[in-house]
């Protein structure tokens, strides 16, 4: 036996399966068969500390799935209790020994349990067993540890859960695309798979560049026939979503970069499936989720040209009847659009996230979504089926007193939202008179219409790194300007908080390739548009334009850490309007505040007191860069919490510099939406959040159930606390004693 081909072997195959149970199965055949040894098992921890047996080659079968040992119970028991590998030639004489009749165990001698461990918590036990009474080898021991640890990481997020995997009903954990709760039957998507092309030979060049513009011309038509079958009342949402997938087909990279590649000598699909990757792997490379979600939209695009071109319709069958649920790899907004609204319960994407534009319109249509579940091999059509928005998750096959019980949540989860939108046109005023302003975040003219919608006082956020993304080029200034003036006048007379193109090492341009051992602490944010100040101006130049003499603008700057970038900005800023003053052009100097996401920044806050007019906090990368951790990397995101004591002192010494200087603060990020984080944001004094526009109102809801004094006496308790658990744990039963649970999922 080879130990590292072996042990690359099993984790890959564990990694690549289908579904928790035969990920399972695949661990027990593959150890017996490495090893040769007469019995492999694993047990896996239950949420009462239990141990499960999961899978066995060697026991009775009809034990697994069933036999179950109390915490810290026999051999088993002893290898989680101990986390120390247990091996023991004569199991029988061991003190701790438990023999458990169902397994048929007796005819087995030798016992090494190995414990699996994850984030500091067993999650499972590991087991092989032998006839002949002997101690398993320094080799195949270390063999066991080695892969018991690389085994853990490679096990879903929620091990305990084995035990509904082995049954009927699954759970199946996603990531929220958009709340509520939908129950129906499977209608799977995804006919047509454009990544699935592979290259040919183009015979007819000139023939086949007609086919591709008249493709384009047919594909433009059908966007505009499914927006229309949404009905003559849509909203702006909803109509945004179908105006940005028009804007793609018209532009002139997509169109030209398909045709190059046909001049080239590359059939149609062919041709269309390079440059769709082209676009849609850079923005899958980068860091930011926002940006990363756009490349669903490239994808979605791109297979409904390619279903086009194949001259077969990639949507859902109209017949049938009862509710539905549109299941898929990436369930289209075109798959959406032509599903009978009454019957369309619910969205499950295999792949996807929160803020693609199928959850955007998703959230737009109020369907409940459910997005990243992985892929969900044994759905059949038909197949019954819960999506749970509010949770991110979905229950396969489930019983009838599931379904029952999540009929009693989806009538409560609808008494909730509809109380939730009678909030929408009132203020965000605590029980004690005090006004906070909620706004979104944004950064495609889609997401514009969600946030007024949801009662948005403007925008905290506005990404400007969108027309940047999808070109081959810088954009122009004009380009640039068109965008943002549609921005500064859908929120007319509310402020607009415009960020600097925040790109560098871990958002790369196409067109402008940048390679970096560690991106985000490299060239980025306002680093990278100093050193390029004629994007800058340029940038500064179309937003100064944008704007004219409107009062709406607030310009932004990304990543600040030291004082010589905000005196270059602001040299910048000042030339900017002396060439459009010069140029006869009407405009005003905007207010220009700061992101705090560099822990630098905050203690040179008093040093830029005078250069500035407000403060943001982007508490997302400030949490990070304060804990040292990236919470996308499955490793270690368990431990990122932006309840962090460390991440609340801090945002605590920011939100008092503020006052004492009297500078205008906000706060950005996952924080300003979590209604545990939203208590000590309340009760430090900070009075503006931003947010997803979806998250708005029960933000509104918490506040306005609130009063200010009682959040500054809890705030002032939390910070004197040491963890994030206990201080997660103190907010959480705070709302739950005021009957705010439902604002944590509570029914």
């Amino acid at each position: 036996m080879n130990p590292l081909l072996e042990l690359t072997r099993i984790v890959q195959a564990v990694a690549q399966a289908s579904g928790q149970a035969e990920q399972v199965e695949l661990i027990v055949e593959s150890i017996h068969r490495a090893i040769g040894v007469d019995v492999c098992s694993l047990y896996i921890s239950q949420p009462d500390h239990s141990m499960l047996l999961a899978a066995s080659h060697g026991l009775d079968p009809r034990s697994v799935g069933h036999s179950l040992l109390p915490e810290g119970t026999g051999l088993v028991g002893l290898a989680a209790r101990s986390r120390h590998p247990v091996n023991i030639a004569e199991a029988a004489s061991h003190p701790d020994f438990r023999y458990i009749a169902e397994t048929h165990e007796e005819e087995f001698h030798s016992f090494c349990g190995v414990p699996l461990v994850r984030s500091g918590e067993v999650i499972g036990v590991l087991v092989v067993q032998a006839r002949e009474a002997r101690l398993m080898s320094e080799e195949e021991l270390a063999f066991l540890v080695t892969l018991s640890a690389q085994l853990a990481l490679a096990l879903p997020a929620e091990p305990q859960q084995f035990s509904n995997a082995l049954s009927t009903t699954r759970q199946v954990r996603g990531v929220k695309g958009a709340p509520g709760i939908g129950i129906g039957k499977v209608q799977t998507c995804d006919q047509f798979d454009l990544y699935s092309v592979s290259d040919k030979p183009c015979s007819d060049p000139e023939a086949t560049l007609k086919r591709w513009y008249s493709l384009l011309e047919q594909v433009s038509r059908e966007v505009e026939e499914e927006r229309c079958a949404l009905g003559a009342d849509v909203s702006e949402s909803v109509a945004a979503v179908f105006s940005a997938y028009q804007m793609l087909l018209s532009d002139n990279h997509l169109r030209e970069g398909v045709a190059e590649r046909i001049r080239a000598g590359q059939w149609l699909p062919g041709a269309l499936r390079q440059t769709v990757q082209h676009f849609a792997d850079i923005f899958l490379a980068m860091e930011d989720p926002y940006l990363r979600a756009r490349h669903e939209d490239l994808y979605h695009l791109g297979n409904k040209l390619y279903s086009a071109w194949h001259g077969e319709d990639n949507t859902v069958p109209a017949d049938g009847s009862g509710p539905v649920v549109l299941v898929g790899s990436k369930v289209s907004v075109s798959d959406i659009a032509s599903c009978d609204p009454d019957r369309l319960q619910g969205i499950v994407c295999f792949e996807g996230s929160a803020l693609s534009h199928t959850a955007v319109l998703a959230n737009a249509l109020g369907i409940p979504a459910v997005m990243g579940t992985g892929t969900l091999k044994s759905l059949n059509d038909g197949d019954p089926i819960i999506v749970d928005g509010n949770f991110g998750q979905a229950i396969l096959h489930p019983s009838a007193s599931v379904k029952k019980e999540f009929r009693r949540l989806q009538q409560a989860d609808r008494t909730l939202q509809g109380e939730l939108a009678e909030l929408v046109n009132e203020p965000a005023v605590t029980t004690d008179g005090e006004q906070l302003r909620l706004f979104a975040n944004t950064g495609l003219l889609a997401d514009i219409s969600p946030g007024i919608a949801n009662g948005a006082e403007g925008v905290g956020l506005y990404r400007t790194e969108m027309p940047f993304m999808v070109s081959e080029t810088f954009p122009s200034e004009d380009e640039q300007e068109y965008i943002y003036r549609q921005v500064l006048e859908a929120y007319a007379g509310k402020p607009v908080y415009m960020r600097t193109l925040d790109i560098g090492g871990d958002k790369p341009l196409p067109y402008f390739p940048i390679i970096e051992d560690n991106p985000a602490l490299g060239w980025r944010g306002i680093r990278f548009c100093l050193d390029n100040s004629s994007l800058l101006m340029t940038q500064l130049r179309a937003m100064l334009r944008a704007a004219g003499d409107a009062d709406n603008l607030r310009i932004l700057l990304p990543m600040v850490s030291n004082t010589g970038e905000i005196d270059k900005l602001r040299a910048l800023l000042d030339d900017a309007l002396e060439q459009l003053a010069e140029e006869g052009i009407a405009v005003r100097r905007p207010p220009v505040g700061i992101m705090v996401e560099v822990p630098a920044a905050i203690s040179l806050l008093p040093t830029w007191a005078s250069r500035i007019d407000f403060i943001s906090i982007g508490s997302n990368d400030l949490s990070q860069y304060l804990l040292a951790l990236d919470r996308n990397n499955p490793r270690v995101a368990a431990a990122y919490d932006h309840l962090h004591p460390a991440v609340l002192r801090e945002v605590a010494r920011i939100a008092r510099f503020a006052q004492d200087s009297k500078l205008p603060l906000s706060l950005c990020g996952e924080m300003a939406s979590d209604p545990a984080a939203v208590l000590v944001l309340a009760g430090l004094g900070i009075r503006t959040l931003s947010m997803s526009a979806s998250k708005i109102p029960r933000i509104k809801w918490l506040l306005r159930s609130t009063a200010a004094g009682e959040a500054a006496t809890l705030a002032g308790q939390v910070l004197a606390m040491e963890d994030a658990a206990s201080i997660r744990e103190a907010l959480q039963a705070n709302l739950r004693e005021r009957g705010l649970g439902r604002l944590l999922g509570d029914q």
